[in-house]
């Protein structure tokens, strides 16, 4: 009789800013972008107006809290039905199943994921992990200076400091 009263009692989970494979905060994978005045019905969401006035789908979906904060900046696919393909993590609430959110370091991402690759760019290193859709942009600006203005070099994962704070987190997800 015991087992049911500690069975009944399981915490329950908030997911509100949970990022999972599947899911980033309310936003599911999958989910369409007609959808989002519904999804976000507590949100405010911000298209932009000129494209949509063109005739053309909006490039970037801001959504902010209706305080005023920046949520995420969603990216939608050019399907003719479109749905999420990037988003832009823009809250330091929102975290990965593993704790890390845009206000970790490199090393707690090296902690909680292995790391699949590093590419360089001109101004950023991006750091994909193993079995995940989030990927991390890192400013050159945080590594040594001797690996700051070299554009040719390929950076790799022992080359970025620690300390080395996260630019932008993102989420691609692939459409089927």
């Amino acid at each position: 009789m015991l087992f049911f009263v500690f069975a009944g009692c399981k915490k329950e989970i908030d997911t509100t800013y949970l990022i999972t494979k599947n899911n980033v905060g309310k936003l599911e994978k999958g989910s369409l972008t007609r959808d989002l005045e519904v999804i976000y019905d507590q949100d405010s969401i911000v298209k932009d107006t000129v494209k949509l006035f063109q005739g053309f789908g909006a490039t970037k979906i801001k959504v902010y809290e209706k305080g005023g904060s920046h949520l995420l900046t969603l990216t939608p696919s050019s399907d003719s039905i479109p749905t999420i393909e990037n988003i832009n993590i823009r809250d330091s609430r929102f975290k990965t199943e593993n704790g890390i959110g845009i206000n970790s370091t490199f090393k707690d991402i090296k902690e909680k994921y292995t790391i699949k690759k590093v590419q360089t760019s001109l101004n950023n290193v991006v750091v994909f992990v193993k079995n995940s859709d989030v990927y991390f942009t890192i400013d050159k600006k945080e590594l040594p200076s001797s690996l700051r203005y070299a554009a040719s070099v390929n950076i790799e994962a022992v080359q970025i400091p620690d300390d080395a704070k996260i630019k932008y987190m993102m989420i691609g997800w692939e459409t089927p």
